[in-house]
């Protein structure tokens, strides 16, 4: 056998070698080919290459306020359930609102949670978003324990009220700020105060945001773990982030009697997490907090540029609220005062509607399902694409449009001059944050923050695009230019609704 093995010339290496290929995709056609005798009925679609798939085009940058060209082409060709081959694995993508209610309202019983394996070795395995079955639930248990509708009342708003202030009262006439950035700074720095009592502009705080800057480019980009790459720098700056928190646990837990006004503090009094459960639970949670509030922020900042009959009705229910608050000789916002912001609440769905901060969610069919005719075979993933229903012309009325009305008596179709004609109820179709048992725990803090925002905004400024931008789709949303807009104070006759009163 030594003998032989030393006669195997390269050549025959080099035949060997240019055989795999051809072997391998045999062997996917073939397992294909099994598949579709056991599931007949799968939807139309198109495999294409082994591995790959059609991942590059599905990921392939786009308008964020469209489905992109690749969507568009196959749901015209296939219909709003089709199959194809994503992130390496069998995938059946779904536009289709009934499916996706579907598929969320059974997680844990049919589907569960399935994202790529990069996603859990950035944020860690015990991160909330990876996280399946009982610790999945304990975990967002601990977390809506937190963001209890008291807390929001009595603790939260006023907290939100305080960072908005703070990075409102920093602009100045007639400049040009980073409205992503800022909207960015705004949460970053709530969400470290609310996870670990950090205060805004301290060194601290300052450093843990720059390794956080580096660890988010890491999460969105491709998962290349070699020396130089944005994921190689971020799982480095996610072990000192780890290393900051675990410092200050340490510190807590040599406190006997440590506060819960913060949610490491809560969560080391209230919850039998281990410390590296504690770590990748706090790490996701400022993800998740930061990351998609500031986004939406930035969002509503850009569509309400470009519709001034939104931001005068804005600025009417504001004032009435201002004025409220004056003759009350109050000059904090309260929970009444938020329950007040009705038009406020509909530029906030239709901001999250149009803008679409969560595009897909990624699931995996843990058994043999049949839907409407169509088998979804187990082991299967499963892409719910909340965008696509969103932006679907047979569900809302002229979808492209930047349209709150349409949300006034919940009603989600639009008429010719904006306004809504009440014709398409939106109550199945509306899923900016996910839903059933993985409904995003923080959704009420982010419509909380968006009305904060939206109120000093509308009655201290005027603003508009310093140079061209637009949302785009990475799918992770973003601004290319960060949304450059001039500012110009309002000047208004209540004295405390200025940002630095």
């Amino acid at each position: 056998m030594i003998v032989k093995f030393q006669q195997f010339s390269m050549s025959d290496l080099g035949f060997f070698l240019f055989l795999v290929p051809p072997i391998l995709a045999v062997l996917f056609i073939h397992n294909l080919f099994k598949r579709k005798q056991k599931f007949p009925n799968l939807p139309p679609g198109d495999m294409c290459w082994p591995f790959f798939g059609e991942t590059i085009g599905y990921l392939r940058p786009y308008s964020a306020t469209t489905i992109g060209d690749f969507m568009q082409d196959h749901i015209s060709r296939y219909g709003k359930v089709y199959k194809s081959n994503l992130f390496g694995e069998p995938t059946i993508v779904s536009a289709d609102a009934g499916l996706n209610r579907y598929i969320l309202q059974n997680e844990g019983r049919l589907f569960e949670c399935s994202y790529p394996r990069s996603i859990g070795g950035i944020l860690g395995k015990w991160s909330m978003l990876v996280q399946v079955g009982q610790m999945h639930s304990n975990m967002r248990m601990i977390s809506l324990n937190f963001l209890s509708n008291a807390r929001l009342r009595n603790q939260l708003l006023s907290e939100v009220e305080k960072h908005t202030l703070l990075v409102l009262g920093s602009w100045k006439e007639d400049s040009v700020v980073c409205a992503q950035d800022e909207a960015k700074k705004l949460t970053f720095n709530f969400m470290a105060e609310h996870i670990m009592s950090l205060q805004p502009g301290k060194p601290e705080t300052e450093q843990l945001k720059k390794e956080y800057i580096t660890f988010m480019k890491g999460v969105v980009s491709a998962p290349l773990n070699f020396p130089g790459t944005a994921y190689r720098k971020a799982l480095q700056s996610r072990s000192i982030i780890l290393g900051f928190i675990e410092r200050i646990m340490e510190e807590r837990l040599k406190e006997l009697n440590g506060d819960e006004n913060d949610l490491l503090g809560w969560v080391l009094k209230n919850s039998n997490l281990s410390k590296e459960q504690i770590l990748d639970l706090l790490l996701s949670l400022l993800f998740a907090g930061h990351e998609t509030s500031s986004v939406a922020i930035a969002l509503s900042i850009y569509f309400l540029e470009n519709c001034p009959a939104a931001v005068q009705q804005l600025r009417e229910e504001h004032l009435k609220i201002s004025r409220a608050k004056k003759q009350s000789g109050e000059t904090e916002l309260n929970w009444d005062d938020y329950k007040k912001m009705e038009f406020t609440q509909c530029v906030i769905s239709e901001t999250l509607r149009l803008g679409n901060v969560v595009r897909f969610l990624h699931r995996k069919a843990v058994k043999d399902v049949r839907y409407k005719g169509y088998d979804i075979p187990c082991g299967w993933k499963v892409l719910p694409v909340i965008s696509a229903v969103h932006l679907d012309p047979s569900l809302f009325g002229r979808p492209h449009q930047f349209d709150p009305w349409r949300w006034q008596n919940k009603q989600g179709s639009s008429s010719g001059n904006g306004r809504s004609t009440g014709t398409s109820s939106t109550s199945n179709n509306f899923m900016p944050f996910g839903g059933g048992p993985r409904l995003c725990a923080g959704s009420e803090l982010a419509k909380l923050e968006m009305a904060i925002f939206i109120h000093y905004l509308v009655l201290n400024f005027n603003w508009q695009l310093a140079a061209p931008d637009q949302a785009f789709a990475y799918p992770y949303v973003d601004f290319p230019n960060g949304l450059p807009i001039i500012i110009q104070h309002r000047q208004i006759n209540h004295d405390d609704t200025r940002p630095n009163s």
